[in-house]
C-alpha cells in the first residue's frame, strides 16, 4: 500500500510538532524515519496511526484521500503500529492478547484463532506459545506477538517506533528478517530510528526530519555523515573516553544472593569505587535489573549484604528512602510511569525535588529555579510544560535535572534508551561530570557499544549466573555478545582459576 502525507502540520500549544510535511512511501519499501529527539517523528507517525488528528494537511493511502479518525480506524484502513513499548495486557494469555481489537462476536471461535495464530507464528519462524501469558516473554517475543496481531487484523503498512530498542542481537537480526520478509509480499514499513547503523542495514530510503520539518531524503548507499548533518544541521563530535579517577569504595555487595519471580542469582560480590562507571549487561529478564533495584534497597537479597562508603556501613534490608538519604539515587527505565508524574509541569516537579519548606509555595521562586534548570541542562520546554509532552530525550534531561547534590552513587537503567546521538552525548556529558567529583555510576544499558563505550567495568548477566567483574578494555562487542549468549562461560572459569 503506497502511503503519501501533504502538507501535515500539528501543533501542541506554541510547539509546532509537525510543520507542513509532505512525501510518499510506495509499496513493498521500508522507509527509515530519522530524526533528532524532538523532531517529530513520533507525532507524525501516530498521525498515521490515529493516535493524533492533524491540524492541517492530508492522507492519501494508494492515491485516495482518507480520514483516520482513531487507531481502531487506521487499522480498518490497513495502519498499524508497533510501538517502542508493546502495547499489550501482561496479566493476559498470549492468544486473549491476540484476540483484542477483533470486530464481531463476543465469545470468538478461539480454537480456530488458535489454529490461525500458529499458522501466522511459523510464517515467519516465530516460536510463541499461544496459551503462554504475555509477562512471561521478552521484549522481542512481545514485539513479535504485536506483529502477529497487526497482521491478522489487517495490517498493510506496519510502523515500527524505536523497535530495536531493549531487545537482543539475535531479536533484532530476527525482526529485520521478518520485515524484509514483509515488505517482499508488499507491504510498506515505515521504520522510525535515531540509530544510523539500523537504518543503513535496513532500509530502501531515510526520511529525515528536523524541529518538525523535512529536511530531505537519501537512499543507499548511504552517507553516515550527510545523515548526521541533516539530523542535527551540525556535525555531532564524539567524545572520547576518558581514564576514570577513582576514590574509596561506594558499595560493597558481599556475596548476594537474590530470587525475583523469575530468576535467582547467587554469590555477586562487587565493590563499586568512587567515580567508577559500572555497566550491567545481559538479555531482558537475566538478573541484572533485579541486582540493581536490591543495590538502591528497592529488592532485598535472601543472602549476603550491602554496605555503603568506606566505613562499610550495612544497608540490608534498608528502605529506598533510606538509601537515598545516604547519597542513592536511581533512575529507572520508565521514566513517566515510575520516575516522573504526568499532569505535572517542569516546575512543580522541581518544587517537589527540592522538598521546599513552608506552607505556601513561592510560584515566582519556582519557576526562576525551573527556568534555571531547563536552561542549565538544556531542556527543550517551558516551566509550565506538562512532563509527558517532552520528548523521550528531554524527559531523560528532565531526570538528571532533578537529582539532588551531593550523589554518592547513581543506578540508571538505559539511561539512552530510545535517544538520538546528541542526547546521548549529552546525557553521558552530565553522568560524567558527576563522576569527575566522586560520584559512581552503574547502569543497565541493551546497547553493548554504549556498555563497553562508557564502562570501566562489566558485569554480565546470563540466567541467574554472573560474571566477575570484567574490565571493559580487554572486552569486544563480539566477546560481549557471546557471554551475554550464555558462551565462554567456562572459559572465564579457567581464567579465574589461573589469576
Amino acid at each position: 500500500m503506497q502511503v503519501e502525507v501533504r502538507g501535515i502540520t500539528k501543533c501542541f500549544g506554541a510547539v509546532r510538532a509537525n510543520d507542513d510535511i509532505s512525501f510518499t512511501v510506495p509499496s513493498a519499501t521500508i522507509e527509515g524515519i530519522l530524526g533528532e529527539n524532538g523532531a517529530g517523528k513520533s507525532t507524525l507517525m501516530k498521525i498515521l496511526s490515529g493516535f493524533y488528528r492533524p491540524d492541517s494537511g492530508d492522507i492519501l493511502l494508494d492515491g485516495k484521500k482518507v480520514e483516520i479518525d482513531d487507531p481502531a480506524d487506521a487499522i480498518r484502513q490497513g495502519i498499524g503500529m508497533l510501538h517502542q513499548d508493546p502495547l499489550d495486557f501482561p496479566p493476559l494469555k498470549v492468544i486473549d492478547d491476540f484476540l483484542l481489537g477483533k470486530r464481531g462476536g463476543l465469545l470468538p471461535r478461539r480454537r480456530a484463532v488458535i489454529r490461525e495464530f500458529n499458522e501466522l507464528a511459523a510464517r515467519f519462524d516465530f516460536s510463541i506459545d499461544p496459551e503462554s501469558y504475555v509477562d512471561t516473554l521478552t521484549v522481542g517475543e512481545r514485539q513479535q506477538l504485536e506483529i502477529l496481531r497487526l497482521l491478522w487484523l489487517g495490517a498493510r503498512v506496519l510502523i515500527l517506533d524505536e523497535p530495536t530498542t531493549g531487545i537482543s542481537l539475535p531479536q533484532k537480526e530476527k525482526l529485520f528478517a521478518t520485515l524484509k520478509k514483509l515488505a517482499a509480499e508488499g507491504m510498506t514499513v515505515l521504520f522510525v530510528s535515531h540509530k544510523l547503523e539500523d537504518v543503513e542495514s535496513l532500509c530502501n530510503r531515510a526520511t529525515v526530519l528536523r524541529q518538525g520539518r523535512l529536511v530531505g531524503t537519501m537512499e543507499p548507499p548511504f552517507d553516515t555523515k550527510a545523515l548526521v548533518g541533516m539530523m542535527f544541521g551540525k556535525e555531532v563530535p564524539q567524545e572520547p573516553k576518558a581514564q576514570p579517577r577513582m576514590g574509596g569504595t561506594v558499595l560493597h555487595a558481599r556475596q548476594v544472593d537474590l530470587e525475583g519471580i523469575r530468576i535467582q542469582i547467587k554469590g555477586v560480590d562487587l565493590k563499586v569505587r568512587a567515580g567508577e562507571v559500572i555497566g550491567l549487561a545481559g538479555m531482558e529478564g537475566s538478573g541484572q535489573t533485579l541486582f540493581l533495584s536490591a543495590c538502591a534497597g528497592l529488592a532485598q537479597p535472601v543472602q549476603g549484604s550491602f554496605c555503603l562508603d568506606e566505613e562499610e556501613k550495612d544497608m540490608t534490608g534498608r528502605t529506598y528512602h533510606e538509601f537515598r538519604k545516604r547519597g542513592v539515587a536511581y533512575l529507572p527505565a520508565a521514566r513517566l510511569e515510575q520516575a516522573l508524574i504526568p499532569g505535572l509541569t517542569l516546575t512543580e516537579h522541581f518544587i517537589l525535588a527540592e522538598g521546599m519548606k513552608g506552607f505556601f509555595i513561592d510560584r515566582k521562586k519556582s519557576e526562576e529555579l525551573a527556568r534555571r534548570r531547563i536552561s542549565l541542562f538544556n531542556i527543550k520546554g517551558r516551566p509550565d510544560s506538562p512532563v509527558e509532552s517532552l520528548s523521550g530525550g528531554n524527559q531523560q534531561r528532565a531526570l538528571l535535572a532533578l537529582m539532588r547534590d551531593p550523589l554518592k552513587l547513581i543506578l540508571v537503567e538505559h539511561p539512552t534508551r530510545g535517544l538520538d546521538i546528541e542526547s546521548t552525548i549529552y546525557i553521558w556529558g552530565k553522568l560524567k561530570e558527576r563522576c569527575a567529583h566522586g560520584t559512581a555510576i552503574v547502569f543497565i544499558s541493551s546497547d553493548l557499544d554504549e556498555i563497553l563505550k562508557y564502562s570501566d567495568r562489566v558485569l554480565v548477566f546470563f540466567a541467574g549466573k554472573v560474571t566477575p567483574p570484567l574490565d571493559a578494555r580487554t572486552l569486544s562487542v563480539e566477546r560481549l555478545g557471546r557471554l551475554i549468549g550464555g558462551k565462554d562461560w567456562d572459559r572465564l572459569e579457567t581464567e579465574a582459576a589461573h589469576a
